[in-house]
């Protein structure tokens, strides 16, 4: 498996995503160190605080399997015009996860992509070093 599969499993989660309050659907999925995609899609929830970003369903998804993530894929709608990145709470658990070196891909509906270093997208974000 490489980028290019974990792009098209992105891009699927996002077509299973649980998006009726926002309507802003999202997928994603890890590229793991053996090589295996593990995808997640956004789950939301009345109570607000009880969503959960497609990229933490990844993240944690990989972590309960063992795995470790060596990029993370997020396909989502543009923001203000932009590719949509990763928040921060999801960029802090990719950190702690993945370390400064995870690979991040942000990639929207019409196929276009950009990706950045974690460590490039959240300086200083506290890891355990």
């Amino acid at each position: 498996m490489d980028l290019e599969d974990a792009t098209k499993a992105a891009v699927e989660a996002r077509g299973r995503a649980y998006a009726p309050y926002s309507g802003f659907r999202m997928g994603a999925a890890v590229l793991t160190s053996s090589g295996a995609v593990v995808p997640g899609s956004l789950v939301e929830n009345v109570s607000l605080g009880l969503a959960m970003c497609a990229e933490r369903v990844a993240l944690f998804s990989t972590a309960s399997a063992g795995e470790r993530p060596t990029a993370l894929v997020v396909a989502s709608p543009r923001t203000s015009g932009a590719l949509t990145f990763p928040c921060g709470a999801c960029l802090q658990v990719g950190l702690e996860l993945g370390g400064r070196e995870l690979v991040v891909v942000a990639v929207d509906p019409d196929g276009t992509s950009d990706r950045a270093l974690l460590g490039d997208l959240l300086p200083r974000g506290p890891h355990k070093g």
